[in-house]
């Protein structure tokens, strides 16, 4: 069992950064591929990025590729998601997720746990 608490969610201008955390609880964080996704209004969840379990491959959305920035400590239980020259259309709430399941790992039904969301607003 994993359980996860994304933190750092805020409203920020277009063009500024944020960036997110995702704590998990658990002995086993770095046995799990992890990834960001998001879900806006009306607007089904999709994905955002995804590591693999020692961090060392990345994998993102077109619409994110160049701005963000997935990484993730173990040794702190924690992921990451820096976001840079946010736009409007990045508002959503986001949610990290945790799988066993090889990466990259991009499709929702592959997750197996999830947390709860943070909201991310990006004013024009």
């Amino acid at each position: 069992q994993v359980q996860l608490v994304e933190s750092g969610g805020g409203l920020v201008q277009a063009g500024g950064s944020l960036r997110i955390s995702c704590a998990a609880s658990g002995r086993t964080f770095g046995s799990y591929t992890m990834g960001w996704f998001r879900q806006a209004p009306g607007k089904e969840r999709e994905f955002a990025a995804t590591i693999n379990w020692t961090g060392g491959s990345t994998y993102y959305a077109d619409s994110v590729k160049g701005r963000f920035t997935i990484s993730r400590d173990n040794a702190k239980n924690t992921v990451y998601l820096q976001m840079n020259s946010l736009k409007p259309e990045d508002t959503a709430v986001y949610y990290c997720a945790a799988t066993l399941y090889s990466f990259p790992v991009i499709r929702t039904s592959r997750y197996n746990y999830w947390g709860q969301g943070t909201q991310v607003t990006v004013s024009s």
